[in-house]
């Protein structure tokens, strides 16, 4: 039975088209859905080459559940954040238990909650002068960064790394396993019966 992810991203959309490269040439898995709240988003252009619609909404559509009827028509799996940047009503969370992950740059509990979110989690990792940071994939609840987590990968900073090196080592983090952890997630997801 083939296996549906919806995507949700807010920005550039890099981890979303590296999800659609990973899964590209895989029969038990299918992109059916990629959403964004933003019109100017990059993952609208990045989809293009993999041929998959981006549906753009507004803020009615999240809050008044609208948006919530058309992902559950679709069946997903599981729904995918991919630096969707809005925060997860309890109302998706008690819809998809267990099937809401998020991706976050830092290594949580650290650096998670309202506002850190992209460079500004790498800034105040660079200000505190950590000595290692990384990433943590989670399942999403009803509040931010708190869900369980996944998976976590650290990676070690030196003094001289500026925010934005940082940055890269991160992201370049989530390039390499988000897909790959998802792709475990959906192996032992149970089939619909």
């Amino acid at each position: 039975m083939v296996k549906r992810i919806i995507l949700f991203a807010s920005g550039n959309g890099s981890n979303a088209e590296r999800i659609c490269h990973f899964f590209r040439q895989n029969s038990t898995v299918s992109i059916s859905g990629i959403f964004t709240n933003n019109p100017k988003a990059g993952i609208i252009k990045r989809a293009k080459k993999f041929e998959i619609e981006v549906q753009v909404f507004d803020k009615k559509e999240f809050i008044e559940n609208q948006l919530l009827k058309k992902v559950a028509a679709l069946k997903p799996d599981l729904i995918v954040l991919a630096g969707f940047l809005w925060k997860i009503e309890e109302s998706w969370v008690k819809q998809f238990p267990n099937q809401i992950i998020n991706i976050h740059p830092a290594l949580l509990p650290r650096y998670g909650g309202k506002g850190m979110y992209g460079q500004n989690v790498h800034n105040a990792v660079k200000e505190n002068k950590e000595k290692e940071t990384g990433i943590t994939i989670h399942y999403v609840n009803k509040d931010y960064d708190k869900g369980a987590i996944i998976f976590q990968k650290k990676i070690l900073l030196t003094d001289n790394d500026s925010a934005a090196q940082i940055a890269k080592k991160v992201h370049d983090l989530e390039h390499r396993y988000f897909p790959s952890v998802i792709a475990k997630l959906l192996m032992e997801a149970p089939n619909e019966v």
